[in-house]
């Protein structure tokens, strides 16, 4: 118009523009009521404040959209997909594999997949503190003997060849 008004208000526009979009078969997401200061998700199907939700700048409301975990839900699957290639419910049957536990200490709860680094193999889920363990090691399975042989205390402990004469592990 010339005053730069449109003839329709924004409500009325919205409902004709929906209507004209089902007309032509396409999909239309029905509109969810919120209340001021929150936003509905719509992978999970709940209305969240505004502090549940990343920011985007190029949003026309300035939000991401979807909610924080809804996000962090969906980076874990795709990292898993990615990364290892794996689904959730192939993690969780090797963690149901192990009993729940971790494979090394068999104590703590699996959380962490390992893999060789040079095959790219699955071999188990571990804890953080094993998992850590092995990378320090480097996947070296030589030094993690040594290393049993040290913590073990037969790697550096001299033996009694003859009255005063030791000799130490080459």
């Amino acid at each position: 118009m010339r005053d730069g008004l449109q003839a329709y208000c924004r409500e009325c526009w919205a409902a004709y523009h929906q209507a004209r979009q089902v007309a032509k078969g396409k999909n239309v997401r029905p509109r969810v009521a919120t209340p001021e200061g929150h936003k509905y998700c719509r992978s999970c199907g709940e209305i969240k404040p505004h502090s549940e939700w990343h920011r985007n700048a190029t949003a026309s409301d300035g939000l991401s959209t979807r909610c924080k975990a809804c996000r962090a839900t969906q980076a874990r699957r795709d990292h898993l997909k990615r990364q290892y290639g794996l689904t959730e419910d192939e993690r969780e049957a090797l963690v149901s594999a192990q009993r729940g536990v971790c494979c090394i200490c068999l104590a703590a709860s699996p959380v962490h997949v390992d893999h060789c680094h040079e095959t790219g193999r699955v071999r188990g889920v571990l804890c953080f503190s094993c998992n850590a363990a092995l990378g320090q090691f480097k996947d070296q399975p030589e030094a993690i003997r040594r290393a049993a042989a040290y913590v073990e205390g037969t790697a550096w402990k001299p033996t009694l060849v003859a009255p005063g004469v030791y000799q130490l592990p080459s």
